[in-house]
């Protein structure tokens, strides 16, 4: 756990993330500053630890429930299980408490958490993330993920530069170093980020909103559609 308790009476947003194997509950200041962040290896127990650790996390925090004004969630890519859990929570959350709800592309809070490594210099980051035992997926900033079949290696162009998330044994070491640098940032970009689309009134429709997925368990297949959601909490 970082950062300082709020006071109890303070206005705050809640922003969750699942989409990697590391788990992420943070809370942040309405103007997008990160001020609470608990993270752990969830594995494939998100249904078992996710809400549990909200809990704790806000009592940890000092947070009332009552004072939080949105709920920002990475939507992926990523595998079934975390995305599927983590989008169902904060849906639930926000429905529940009746707040409203922004959806951040983690690929894209990630690249953005990269912009910040000196290390990269002025060379513009490639996200690189795990889809499946063998593909990979190549996210560019502003652009959509491109699947990369397994041995096909990722075509560069003088300026950019690789970060690989959750690749080990998988990604040169230096690429992963740019990842765990990423990483580290991801959970004060996807406040940020999810804060000035909160002040914007740009919150998204809790029917609407899906996860990205790159896998699903076997015989699970992708549907496109929404899910009608009752105004009537009871």
């Amino acid at each position: 756990m970082t950062g300082s308790a709020h006071d109890g009476r303070r206005a705050a947003i809640l922003a969750l993330d699942c989409a990697t194997t590391q788990v992420i509950v943070a809370s942040g200041s309405p103007d997008g500053r990160i001020d609470g962040l608990t993270t752990w290896q969830a594995g494939y127990r998100h249904g078992e630890t996710l809400l549990p650790a909200i809990g704790r996390f806000l009592g940890e925090q000092n947070l009332r429930r009552s004072r939080l004004t949105g709920i920002v969630v990475g939507t992926g890519p990523g595998a079934f299980t975390g995305l599927r859990v983590g989008l169902a929570t904060a849906k639930g959350l926000a429905h529940g408490l009746e707040l409203p709800l922004v959806g951040i592309s983690t690929a894209q809070a990630l690249l953005a958490a990269a912009m910040a490594d000196p290390v990269s210099g002025d060379r513009a980051p490639v996200l690189l993330q795990p889809a499946g035992p063998a593909d990979r997926i190549l996210v560019r900033p502003g652009a959509a993920p491109i699947l990369l079949p397994a041995g096909t290696e990722p075509e560069l162009a003088s300026n950019e530069v690789l970060v690989a998330i959750d690749l080990e044994g998988r990604a040169a070491d230096d690429a992963l170093e740019r990842g765990a640098v990423a990483r580290t940032g991801l959970a004060a970009a996807l406040v940020r980020l999810g804060a000035a689309r909160l002040a914007a009134g740009d919150a998204d429709d809790l029917a609407g909103l899906v996860p990205e997925y790159v896998t699903l368990p076997r015989g699970v297949r992708a549907e496109v559609g929404e899910v009608a959601w009752s105004h009537d909490r009871h």
